[in-house]
Formats: C-alpha cells, sequence, structure tokens
C-alpha cells in the first residue's frame, strides 16, 4: 500500500511549507512557499550561510563602500528572499511564494510598490513572473493591493486567511491563491473553548477551509485554496482534495512514512451540490464581518505582529553578519 504523501498527491497539490532548501530536496514538492519567520530560520542555519554572505556582498558593492551599513542591511534584507526564492525554483517544477514586508499590511500603495520589486528582481534573474507568487496579508488594503498587481499580470497569494469574509473578498477580487490557516484557528478555539483536543473533522480550522473550498468550487471562482499552518497529520488528511496543502517538512515526513488508505474528503461535485447562499463582499461588509469574527480579528492581527518581528530578528541578524564579514 501506498504511503499517504504519495496517495495525497495524486488529488491534491503539495507545497513545502519551508525556507530549507534540503528539505524541499528531499520530498519533492510542485511549488514551495516561505515566510518571514522561515526565511528568517533558514538564514540561521550554517548551510545557507553563503546565501546570506553573497545577499550582504551584493548589496554592498550595489550602495558603494562608503554607504552606511544601515543602508546595506535595508537593500540585503529586500534581496534575501528573493535569493532563497531563486534557489528553491532550481530546485520546484513551478511557483515559489515570497512575502511582502508585514508592516505594509494596511498600506495599499505601497504593498503594490513592493510586489512589482520582488517581481523586478525575479525577471532580472531570469525567472519569468509566472513562477512567482507575491504573498500579501490578507487585510481589505493588502487585497486592494493584490487585485492591481493581478490585473498588471502578477499572481498573488493571500496569507493569514481566517475568515470567510477573507477568502470571498479575495476570490471577488482574482487573486490567484488564498492560505487559510488551519493549525491558528485550532490554538484559538483550543484556548478560548478551553478545550485540548478536537477530533480532525471537527477541528475549526478544517472546517473553515472545507467552507471556503465548497463556497469557491459552488460560485464557479477561479481562486486556488491552499491550506495552511497544520497541527498534524489528522488535518492534513481530513482535507484531502482541496487544491493545494502547504506542509512543513516534519509533518512531510510523517506523511511519507505512514501506509494506509487515504480518502478523498473534498471535491466540486461535492462542492456544487451543497446548499450555499451567496454573499456579495464589499469593504462595509468585509469591515461587519470582521468585526463580528473575533478570531479572524485576533489571528490576522497576531499574525503580521509576528511577521513583522520576524523581520525585525532578520534585520538585526544582517546587520550583525554584516560587521562580521567586512571585520
Amino acid at each position: 500500500m501506498a504511503n499517504l504523501l504519495d496517495q495525497l498527491k495524486e488529488m491534491t497539490v503539495v507545497v513545502a511549507d519551508t525556507g530549507d532548501i534540503a528539505a524541499i530536496q528531499q520530498f519533492t514538492p510542485r511549488d514551495a512557499t516561505t515566510n518571514p519567520s522561515l526565511i528568517t530560520a533558514a538564514a540561521q542555519m550554517p548551510e545557507y550561510q553563503s546565501i546570506v554572505d553573497d545577499t550582504l556582498k551584493g548589496a554592498r558593492a550595489t550602495v558603494g563602500a562608503n554607504a552606511p551599513a544601515s543602508e546595506v542591511v535595508t537593500l540585503a534584507f529586500d534581496r534575501l528572499a528573493v535569493s532563497f526564492g531563486l534557489k528553491i525554483l532550481d530546485i520546484v517544477p513551478q511557483r515559489v511564494s515570497t512575502e511582502v514586508d508585514a508592516r505594509l499590511s494596511y498600506d495599499t500603495d505601497a504593498t503594490i510598490e513592493k510586489g512589482r520589486d520582488l517581481i523586478a528582481q525575479y525577471e532580472a534573474a531570469g525567472v519569468s513572473r509566472d513562477r512567482i507568487l507575491i504573498k500579501v496579508a490578507a487585510t481589505w488594503e493588502g487585497i486592494q493591493a493584490a487585485k492591481v498587481l493581478e490585473q498588471e499580470g502578477i499572481h498573488t497569494n493571500l496569507t493569514l486567511v481566517f475568515g470567510l469574509h477573507q477568502a470571498i473578498a479575495c476570490a471577488e477580487n482574482g487573486i490567484q491563491l488564498i492560505s487559510p490557516f488551519v493549525g491558528r484557528i485550532l490554538d484559538w478555539y483550543k484556548k478560548d473553548t478551553g478545550r485540548d483536543s478536537y477530533e480532525p473533522a471537527e477541528d475549526p480550522g478544517v472546517v473553515s477551509v472545507t467552507a471556503i473550498y465548497n463556497y469557491f468550487k459552488k460560485f464557479g471562482y477561479k481562486t486556488e485554496v491552499m491550506g495552511a499552518s497544520f497541527r498534524n497529520v489528522g488535518e492534513i488528511t481530513e482535507l484531502a482534495g482541496v487544491d493545494l496543502l502547504t506542509i512543513s517538512p516534519g509533518l512531510l515526513d510523517e506523511l511519507q512514512s505512514t501506509e494506509g488508505e487515504l480518502v478523498r474528503k473534498l471535491s466540486p461535485a461535492q462542492a456544487a451540490a451543497s446548499d450555499i447562499e451567496k454573499i456579495d463582499m464589499d469593504k462595509a461588509t468585509f469591515d461587519a464581518m470582521h468585526a463580528a469574527d473575533r478570531m479572524a480579528t485576533e489571528k490576522l492581527s497576531e499574525g503580521i505582529d509576528g511577521f513583522a518581528k520576524a523581520l525585525e530578528a532578520l534585520e538585526a541578524l544582517l546587520a550583525n553578519r554584516l560587521a562580521e564579514i567586512e571585520a
């Protein structure tokens, strides 16, 4: 009998949720996603020191020998995610997601500018934009920025999706892909209710992604649904059949080493037969639904803050490494 990972790949696109290039080579996913926390973690691994050092040296060469260290670090910071992305694209056959600075999550114009800059860096390195997803937090402002980028042929991945209102707004604005965060939703409900665990089928994160998937397929939206942020294998197997799943190396290894029959849980046919009411989404509706959803409100804000802190940690790491190189 085949392992669970091989069976999952037959019904769902498997994506590696990591900046660890060795892990991506091991599990042969179609795509890969990164975020500030993952890039920061990878940048501290000895095997990737050369990527960090080459990025810093390239930034120094660009700004000049007499430029202050802060200017070098700022430029290197902007380039590092792309440096990792280029390495990853040598392995995966299709796409990598690269995230816009989370500190711009409520600034539409700045997010558009940063998205264009990231694509320009990839294209300057000879990578076509169809292999890149620009990752943006699913605030209303982020969704509007992503809409503009999509109209320019720059495809986007809207991350930190916790509520149906965020998902619908993304679909109605022509977003390529969304990343609902299964495990973080579970975390919130466990803390809020005091429960230690949920069965996979009633896991609040699984229920949320299932509702989003069924809504999109029922009403013919083309936006891809990629479940993310998993806490256990049960969450993953309960979403078998969803468009994509981005999975950490540890859980990929568990799936690969587990044999058994994997049953498809989600399908367009089942979604088409479901009884769902359509919601017309505008900013007022979005804001009202977001305010009414305590979990989504708290987790979106917490997620943006967490990514921002990871970026600050990365900036500090780059500053320290530059000082070592130039000592």
